[in-house]
């Protein structure tokens, strides 16, 4: 499942996933969900420290945020604990706010049932499991011809190899690189565009090294440039 603390590089994505999860859970129930949920999103939008697990306002703070009285929030409050997504940390005395934090794993155990409803990709994220990714070619008018090796390159040999495995991808992404230069056992590429370069640097790079080094076993490295 996803990891329960949104923290590192995709922190920000994390949050946003379990506030989706949150908001799928209320639109699947009745009209007191959608207005709770809607209350305590808001309240963690607005004043929850995701970094400490810490949410400090006092109940006259969030009676305004709610636009209700007080009465409304130590009723919604409670609702809230009951259910097991607040859990209070330090209770509140001599003029100091209750803390409470999030149980980020009964948020997590109670929206289950409505992530697959959000679509089978954040299904899949939210369990943890990685997200399938595959290169898709775009689509070629005709079929690429069989590159010519009178140039003798190593690049001239390797697209050989490319076309032979995978004509689709070849014809796609791989036919219009030319050879560059070659440093040492450095071999570099110019695409036709930014996004081209960019697109087989991230996805072709691996398959393209395999097919100069099965040419060429002195070559180390590809770069793709634009």
């Amino acid at each position: 499942m996803l990891s329960p603390k949104p923290v590192g590089r995709d922190a920000a994505a994390r949050k946003y996933d379990i506030i989706t999860a949150l908001g799928a859970y209320a639109l699947a129930g009745g009209k007191h969900d959608h207005r709770l949920v809607l209350r305590f999103i808001t309240l963690v939008t607005a004043r929850y420290n995701w970094a400490r697990n810490e949410l400090a306002v006092g109940q006259r703070e969030i009676a305004q945020l709610w636009s209700v009285d007080e009465r409304t929030v130590k009723r919604e409050m409670a609702k809230l604990r009951g259910c097991g997504w607040l859990v209070v940390k330090r209770q509140g005395a001599r003029g100091r706010v209750t803390e409470y934090g999030l149980d980020l794993d009964a948020i997590l155990e109670m929206t289950r049932p409505q992530w697959p409803h959000v679509g089978p990709d954040f299904d899949l994220r939210m369990q943890g499991a990685p997200e399938p990714t595959r290169v898709v070619p775009l689509p070629v008018r005709g079929t690429a011809p069989t590159p010519p090796v009178e140039g003798g390159s190593e690049w001239a040999l390797a697209q050989t190899v490319l076309h032979a495995e995978d004509a689709g991808v070849y014809g796609s992404w791989l036919h219009n690189l030319t050879r560059h230069d070659r440093a040492g056992g450095r071999v570099t590429l110019q695409a036709p565009s930014r996004f081209h370069g960019a697109y087989v640097q991230t996805h072709l790079t691996t398959r393209v090294l395999a097919a100069l080094q099965a040419v060429d076993s002195d070559v180390s490295d590809v770069v793709i440039i634009a």
